[in-house]
């Protein structure tokens, strides 16, 4: 095993230059790696968590603040804008300053920020305070990755990202159960009010036992341009994402924005090659096997958002299960996230990625078609199955995918790296909800009216048949008061399978991403430093 702490291609130089500590591994707390991966995976389960456990929450703040439906869409679209934009740019901060800063900065702000929505009496101050959160968030994030990178012998980085990717998917996973008992037994700013202690408890561990790892070839400057023209790239695409389900993908501003969005990229891929010290040197993407690790974030992402994305109203609008139950029902999808994150690290070790990678989208796919084929009279069994092979395939994509970036970028650019990984999955299932969102409205769209005529139901207008439309692609039965029972009876049922129909389909779309994926994980390998981990791991 090698005894050095800083995972590095380009020799000496690039180790943290100045405490003898940071050499060799720590004899005491401060340095050790497994403790610094349980301080990371502190933080990193807060921000994790706070994806999906808000979504619980919304209907109780709307109806406590009084809000309307736009105001708490914006709960949810803050910081998600706030996280995306900024992921990039905080990992150079990072890069430049050093992650354990960035970390108990982002730790403590992210604390701090949810402690003030849960005092915030107002749908305004919310929204402000969620994009304060998104902009810690995106302080953490990389840092965490980068400090696994700085502290973890190559040999043994596979197996601590998949500690740290059982981590998130464990969190995103559990939010929605979390969630439920929170909002149902206490209230809804029990939900923002539980990151407060987690995070004193992150930044005492951090104080006490991160080391601060630097490479002397760090940046020493701040490409100001760059991260304009990268943000403002970000959040054209971004915000076209979030809004072309209201706009429309036909409309103007959605194709402005987007292609406001690849003007911008273009201008700061230009000017990339002009600067001295760039945001993001783009010989990064030179490398093969990190371009395809990126590529193969987006699309797992694309998969596993978008797919689960209508589940969650599969559980709760057609089989009628409240938040926590539909929550229990993607256990099998958590333990196996949970079981597979570690055994995936294990493998891609002593496999190399490409395997395992390729294997875990087949995987995908077969469980996102399984997934397509749920009826609203399936029951828990068959789709625990489906669950639990999706769990099963995810694993060693969210490891392999990580390890194949951060492992084959410069340790200097270890943020950077980071902050790729976190953009790719949150541009992927932006995009995931997004398209696979257009699926299901076309789908709904097409079969509605043949279905509710079909069922003998009184014809509706244009604009009612529209209003139906849309409760339908949420799994809503769009039942007016007062109806009489037999009447309601046909429209759910009719609402349940146009909706099912359409989750089948959008289904079988992301059955098709993943497929693709795998092609696109055959791409991958095995990053340098990790090469050489696991060549001193067998002398």
């Amino acid at each position: 095993m090698t005894s050095q702490t800083t995972v590095d291609t380009t020799g000496p130089g690039d180790k943290a230059p100045a405490a003898p500590s940071e050499a060799t591994p720590a004899a005491g707390l401060r340095g050790h790696p497994w403790l610094t991966l349980l301080t990371v995976a502190v933080g990193v389960m807060m921000v994790a968590l706070d994806g999906t456990i808000v979504a619980i929450a919304n209907p109780a703040i709307r109806d406590d603040l009084h809000a309307t439906f736009a105001d708490v869409q914006w709960i949810t679209n803050a910081y998600f804008l706030a996280l995306a934009v900024t992921l990039i740019t905080a990992g150079k901060l990072g890069d430049r300053f050093g992650h354990r800063q960035t970390f108990l900065i982002g730790v403590t702000g992210f604390a701090a920020a949810s402690g003030a929505i849960g005092l915030s009496h107002s749908i305004a101050a919310v929204v402000t305070f969620r994009v304060f959160q998104g902009l810690f968030g995106a302080l953490l994030m990389p840092a965490a990755l980068g400090l696994l990178r700085a502290t973890f012998p190559a040999e043994k980085l596979n197996m601590a990202i998949g500690i740290w990717g059982m981590v998130i998917g464990a969190s995103t996973a559990g939010g929605p159960i979390l969630g439920g008992v929170l909002v149902q037994h206490v209230n809804w700013q029990s939900v923002f009010f539980i990151n407060v202690p987690v995070g004193v408890l992150a930044l005492v561990l951090g104080a006490l036992i991160l080391l601060d790892h630097r490479a002397k070839n760090a940046p020493r400057s701040f490409d100001l341009p760059g991260i304009v023209l990268l943000s403002g790239a970000m959040f054209c695409l971004v915000w076209a994402l979030i809004k072309a389900p209201t706009w429309g993908w036909g409309d103007g501003m959605t194709w402005a924005f987007l292609a406001a969005s690849v003007l911008l990229f273009g201008l700061f891929a230009f000017w990339e090659t002009k600067v001295a010290e760039p945001l993001i040197p783009l010989g990064l993407f030179r490398s093969v096997p990190l371009s395809a690790g990126v590529v193969l974030m987006v699309l797992m992402a694309i998969a596993f958002m978008g797919g689960l994305f209508f589940v969650t109203f599969y559980l709760q609008k057609v089989h009628g299960m409240s938040p926590v139950d539909a929550g229990l029902h993607l256990l099998p999808l958590t333990g196996m996230m949970i079981v597979g994150s570690p055994l995936a690290g294990a493998a891609i070790t002593r496999l190399g990625p490409r395997i395992p990678l390729a294997g875990g989208m087949a995987v995908t796919a077969v469980a996102m078609y399984g997934m397509s084929t749920l009826e609203a009279g399936t029951g828990s069994a068959v789709m625990s199955i489906w669950f639990a092979l999706l769990g099963l395939g995810l694993a060693p994509v969210m490891v392999g995918a990580t390890e194949v970036i951060v492992g084959n970028a410069p340790m200097e650019l270890s943020g950077v790296a980071g902050g790729l990984q976190q953009a790719a999955m949150q541009i992927g299932g932006s995009l995931g909800t997004a398209v696979l969102g257009a699926v299901m409205a076309s789908k709904v769209d097409s079969d509605l009216p043949g279905n509710w005529t079909g069922a003998g139901l009184p014809k509706l207008t244009p604009a009612q048949l529209d209003q139906a439309s849309e409760a339908v692609q949420v799994g809503v039965a769009p039942v007016p008061q007062g109806t009489p029972e037999p009447i309601a009876a046909k429209i759910s049922q009719v609402a349940h399978d146009t909706f099912i129909s359409g989750m089948s389909l959008a289904s079988l779309v992301a059955a098709g991403v993943a497929a693709v994926a795998v092609l696109v994980a055959l791409l991958t390998k095995r990053g340098a430093n990790a090469e050489a981990g696991a060549g001193v791991g067998h002398i």
